[in-house]
């Protein structure tokens, strides 16, 4: 590996859908369940926690199945249903009725199949830079732009990633938020949680079993579609077809920044998802 892996604190263990999953665990009152995509970790929403612990909500972050301290599966179960059912299976284990799920990227997609799956426990559902997964139209500029898709299912998918001090995650980063000047402590969390043994190989699973999208129908959750405007990864256009696979109250906004649009401009984020759920009951 190119680099030492520094073993995560703070986490809390829960056990859910089999696995035992690692989730930092704040403040109190109604759930909201942050999921984080790839590359990425957890850490990816430390800034906007203080803000929802102000307003009075119990922010959990959790690990994706095998990545950071979150058990891997003995097989290789990282199919979006699967990681779905992570999040319904969450918010029993976290000993909640419902919950506000927040996606971005692969949690996006996580969070979308979940409210395909459980709409009954989900009061609220945002999710940032991938839109309803069946409304996305294929072009060559999104097929190149989503080419790791293709390269991520090789065998030898993890060790390239792990290459140049994992320079292909810097290189994600710049492509996707384009112009926002990513620095090495952008990425220091990232790059150290796919340092530990086995991790990387774990990520690579949910390429492994990207297929068709599984879920039927529409969603019946109020939503609120996040995209950005410069994401270099999903045009700002592709968003608006998202409404139509919901059918609640959505709302689709577009934000400054790229696919990372949480992490460059963190304070616009933070009104949006909190006009979005308003105060905690």
């Amino acid at each position: 590996m190119p680099r030492d892996h520094v073993p995560e604190t703070g986490w809390v263990p829960v056990h859910a859908n089999g696995l035992t999953h690692a989730v930092f665990d704040d403040g109190d009152g109604p759930l909201v369940l942050l999921q984080h995509g790839y590359p990425d970790t957890a850490h990816t929403w430390d800034a906007v926690v203080p803000a929802l612990v102000s307003a009075g909500y119990r922010a959990v972050r959790p690990f994706g199945r095998g990545i950071g301290p979150s058990e891997r599966p003995d097989t290789d179960a990282f199919h979006v249903r699967d990681l779905a059912q992570d999040l319904v299976a969450l918010i029993d284990a976290l000993g909640a009725d419902q919950a506000v799920l927040v996606g971005h990227d692969w949690g996006a997609a996580a969070a979308w199949g979940a409210a395909h799956l459980a709409p009954e426990r989900i009061s609220k559902l945002a999710v940032l830079a991938i839109p309803h997964p069946a409304t996305i139209r294929p072009s060559a500029a999104k097929l190149w732009a989503a080419r790791h898709f293709v390269t991520n299912k090789m065998p030898w998918a993890a060790r390239r990633a792990a290459r140049h001090d994992f320079a292909e995650i810097d290189d994600m980063y710049d492509r996707w938020s384009p112009g926002f000047g990513w620095t090495p402590d952008h990425t220091a969390a990232v790059k150290n949680a796919y340092a530990a043994p086995g991790v990387l190989d774990a990520a690579m699973g949910y390429y492994r079993r990207l297929g068709p999208w599984p879920f039927r129908g529409g969603v019946d959750v109020e939503t609120l579609v996040l995209g950005g405007e410069t994401d270099g990864a999903v045009p700002a256009s592709d968003y608006a077809r998202s409404a139509k696979r919901v059918n609640a109250p959505c709302a689709v906004r577009v934000l400054p920044g790229g696919h990372f649009l949480h992490l460059e401009h963190p304070a616009a984020f933070e009104r949006a998802l909190l006009d979005f759920l308003g105060p905690a009951a």
